[in-house]
């Protein structure tokens, strides 16, 4: 049975615009109460109206805090349990930044020489995910039914390509992999917390706030970059997804399909298999085969 059901409940950060918006219209028309969570003030409050509007007999609060904050988080834990005493059967850890760096370093060297933009970055995508599963997996014991917690990743994290001057978003998805493996299998090996399954969500190239689409916008009234996908259609996905039970929920976009992820991924992981260079789809030496192979290996995947 999908935890995405009426009258159940869902916390959302990043919950102002973007895929945690789409995410929250999604459970919203499913008839599942609502937790909102984003640290832009003014789209959260106007998020939380457009949800409400579209079932106002539904329970809809919303919380303005920056999730790096973990004494905000103890502290909005404490309203959340008393706002929804039965506890929360959806968590979507979805709040993320793409920050970039201000050295006055030229070139390549410029993010390595601003460590303000890593910790800026890593406190957002990583510290802040690691605090929203302290503060909030108690609200998720008890009664023991099936509850979902979910994780954005990006598959920045798993193919980690170089250029674009940010190394630091791609370092902070790396990690949130990592740690979304290991608390699945922590949480799944555990009698008590069997019963929550975790899933590393996973979007394509996505119109988000990251990219120009910022705060609650209805999606017809945005014109977004051709091949990219609406946050809707992430949402759409992950629902699907979920009802499946996977745990990588890879998305993909209007330029580039499952197939063609898998081989992109698959080259990448073999770059440790084959001693290969760091990154080597993208040097110099190995780009044209790396390109060659990827495509045949995607070829191979489609007619499966």
């Amino acid at each position: 049975m999908s935890v995405i059901q009426a009258q159940k409940t869902a916390l959302i950060t990043g919950a102002a615009s973007g895929v945690g918006f789409a995410i929250a219209q999604l459970c919203r028309r499913q008839g599942m109460h609502l937790a909102l969570v984003d640290i832009d003030a003014g789209n959260l409050t106007k998020a939380r109206d457009a949800v409400a509007a579209i079932d106002p007999l539904l329970q809809t609060a919303s919380y303005a805090f920056d999730v790096a904050d973990r004494t905000k988080w103890t502290e909005t834990a404490t309203q959340i349990q008393s706002t929804f005493p039965t506890g929360l059967d959806l968590v979507v850890l979805n709040a993320g930044k793409g920050y970039r760096p201000q050295s006055t370093a030229d070139g390549k060297l410029k993010p390595w020489m601003d460590v303000e933009y890593w910790h800026k970055t890593l406190d957002t995508n990583v510290i802040g995910i690691l605090n929203g599963i302290n503060a909030i997996i108690p609200l998720m014991l008890a009664p023991a039914s099936a509850r979902s917690l979910v994780i954005t990743g990006s598959k920045q994290g798993i193919t980690n390509p170089p250029g674009g001057g940010n190394p630091a978003y791609n370092a902070s998805k790396a990690a949130v992999k990592s740690l979304a493996e290991h608390l699945a299998h922590d949480m799944r090996s555990d009698p008590s917390t069997a019963h929550i399954a975790v899933h590393l969500l996973i979007p394509g190239w996505t119109w988000t706030g990251m990219m120009g689409n910022v705060g609650p916008t209805a999606e017809h009234e945005v014109q977004k970059m051709a091949g990219a996908w609406y946050p809707s259609q992430v949402a759409d996905e992950l629902h699907r997804e979920l009802d499946k039970g996977r745990f990588y929920i890879v998305c993909p976009d209007g330029e580039t399909d499952r197939a063609l992820d898998q081989a992109r991924m698959k080259w990448g992981s073999e770059d440790v298999v084959e001693g290969r260079p760091a990154l080597s789809r993208w040097d110099t030496s190995w780009k044209e085969t790396a390109e060659e192979e990827i495509q045949a290996e995607a070829a191979r995947r489609r007619n499966v």
